[in-house]
């Protein structure tokens, strides 16, 4: 049997492709509204990006009518209680009731058999990924991994673009292009993901697109988009950016269609066009994510959430203070301290590279999907968007920062001991009075050497040394002016959110694989001895 983490064949590159459900509802990332009832903890949040009625509520409104039952309600207030504890802020049955209504705790169900009528359900409607080399429903775990359809020669791939509708053209964006580049900016920014009630909406600024879309190696013809033939607006795009990952293939991110055009069905000839253009160059694999369940998810993460701004928050309706909670006591329970504490902590710099890239390709080992990054995609990745380095850092905070990277450096050695990474992704507040924005930050990759230490993992070494760590990136988060910290359930994190009051929300994140077969890997859940986390160390942007 061959190991998880058995390198593909032949490949340097990976595709992500964010798609939604038939009628091209796409979701990659949650925007984590909160529903404020764990304050100690940190607030639930949703990230359902469809308006209408969920059916696992129509299927409870069918066998209890229009109430919730008294019971289930008393049954959740005691479900988490218990799990929260003694020192948790109290949930009243309102807020439960209130939650359950809008099906946004569907896991308090036992055996979620709604949830599963509704994921059978839209994996049927998926006419266009049952005709892909992907793992179908109802497939078993393969006993080895492997390709679902053999590489085909480059002068066996289709030559020509796929047909669009009438009307319309492809095009190829140069990223260097300042103008071309905002067209994308303003294509994302007023169309991408939404929340349920279109309150918030990713806002990709031009110096996140030019860090993500330009690692070392890119492809300028894996930049693709659409335009109305008649006036050249831009109304489609996706795009593909090249990296070498253990076990699979290439990524491609920001599949967006313009709110008006969904209907034209764009998703699925944007996606064969994309995999035409890779396919051309040698590459037959990919990892996409998708916030909706498609066929067949390898692994699902869930998305948890650290409030930071409370007040911003609440105003926005991002959170709201519990029934048994006042604004003040929140506040106090979510502050961070003034300044990180770890020794030897500072900015990454330039000599710091080198180390840095050994230390995250040894404590990457410790996963099973994970990406291998040069020395140089390091430096990209974790140099490249410390912003204006002409200007000086106020408060933690440059002009034009996208990405944040420290590293702890052992006083009297010298040596890199530990590092994390966090970046930028705002998102637009919409129609609300007073704010506009909704700075969020994302937890990135980390490492500590602490992981090498004998027992370091079973003995709480790695967990203490990460709270720590983690603890020190949220308080320079909040210093930067950043309004909530996002995690997902990968890698280690799930072993310090509870303890740095990070709070689950409802979001998930499921991570799929193209034209490659494989065991499922620990995400939310663990599987088989895998822990939480430990199948998935890939970071998608």
């Amino acid at each position: 049997m061959s190991s998880p983490s058995q390198t593909a064949p032949n490949q340097d590159t990976r595709d992500t492709a964010q798609e939604g459900d038939q009628e091209n509802n796409f979701s990659g990332s949650d925007h984590g509204r909160a529903d404020g009832d764990a304050a100690a903890k940190a607030p639930q949040a949703s990230s359902s990006k469809r308006k209408k009625k969920s059916k696992v509520a129509k299927v409870l409104n069918t066998l209890r009518g229009n109430e919730v039952p008294q019971t289930l309600v008393d049954h959740v207030v005691e479900e988490v209680a218990a799990e929260q504890g003694a020192n948790a802020p109290a949930i009243d049955a309102e807020t439960v009731r209130q939650a359950l209504e809008k099906m946004k705790v569907m896991d308090v169900l036992k055996g979620k058999a709604g949830v599963a009528v509704r994921e059978k359900k839209s994996m049927g409607e998926h006419k266009f990924w049952m005709t892909q080399p992907v793992p179908q429903p109802g497939e078993e775990a393969p006993i080895e991994d492997g390709y679902i359809e053999p590489t085909k020669a480059i002068e066996d791939v289709r030559q020509e673009p796929y047909p669009l509708p009438k009307d319309f053209e492809w095009c190829v964006l140069d990223i260097n292009d300042p103008k071309q580049i905002k067209e994308v900016y303003d294509l994302l920014s007023l169309n991408y993901v939404e929340d349920d009630e279109a309150a918030f909406r990713f806002q990709y600024s031009a110096e996140f697109l030019e860090w993500a879309l330009k690692p070392p190696g890119y492809c300028k013809e894996w930049h693709i988009g659409v335009r109305v033939s008649s006036n050249k607006k831009l109304v489609a795009f996706i795009s593909g950016v090249p990296t070498t990952l253990r076990v699979r293939g290439n990524e491609i991110n920001y599949l967006c269609v313009h709110k008006k055009l969904r209907s034209k069905r764009l998703a699925p000839v944007l996606i064969k066009e994309v995999t035409r253009q890779v396919n051309l160059s040698g590459v037959a694999q990919a990892i996409y994510t998708a916030g909706v369940v498609i066929p067949t998810p390898v692994s699902t993460c869930r998305y948890y959430h650290r409030s930071l701004n409370i007040p911003k928050l609440i105003d926005v309706k991002f959170t709201y203070v519990p029934r048994n909670m006042t604004l003040a006591r929140m506040i106090r329970i979510f502050k961070t301290d003034a300044a990180p504490s770890l020794p030897g902590l500072r900015e990454i710099e330039e000599r710091h590279v080198g180390e840095v890239a050994d230390l995250f390709a040894r404590y990457m080992q410790r996963f099973d999907m994970v990406p291998i990054m040069t020395v140089d995609e390091i430096q990209h990745q974790f140099i490249s968007g410390r912003g204006d380095m002409d200007q000086p850092s106020n408060n933690y905070r440059r002009p034009k920062q996208v990405t944040w990277t420290y590293i702890v450096e052992d006083p009297e050695t010298h040596r890199v001991t530990d590092f994390f990474s966090f970046y930028s992704l705002p998102s637009t507040i919409i129609n609300h009075p007073k704010h506009n924005l909704l700075e969020a930050a994302y937890l990135f990759y980390y490492a500590s050497d602490v992981a090498f230490v004998p027992g370091g993992d079973l003995d709480g070494k790695l967990k203490k040394r990460l709270v720590q760590l983690i603890g020190d990136a949220l308080i320079i988060a909040n210093q930067a002016k950043f309004d909530v910290f996002n995690s997902l359930t990968l890698m280690d994190n799930v072993c310090f959110l509870e303890d740095l009051k990070f709070g689950a929300g409802d979001g998930l994140l499921n991570f799929y694989l193209y034209n490659w077969r494989t065991a499922p890997l620990a995400g939310v859940k663990g599987i088989n001895d895998g822990e939480p986390g430990k199948g998935v160390g890939v970071v998608m942007l």
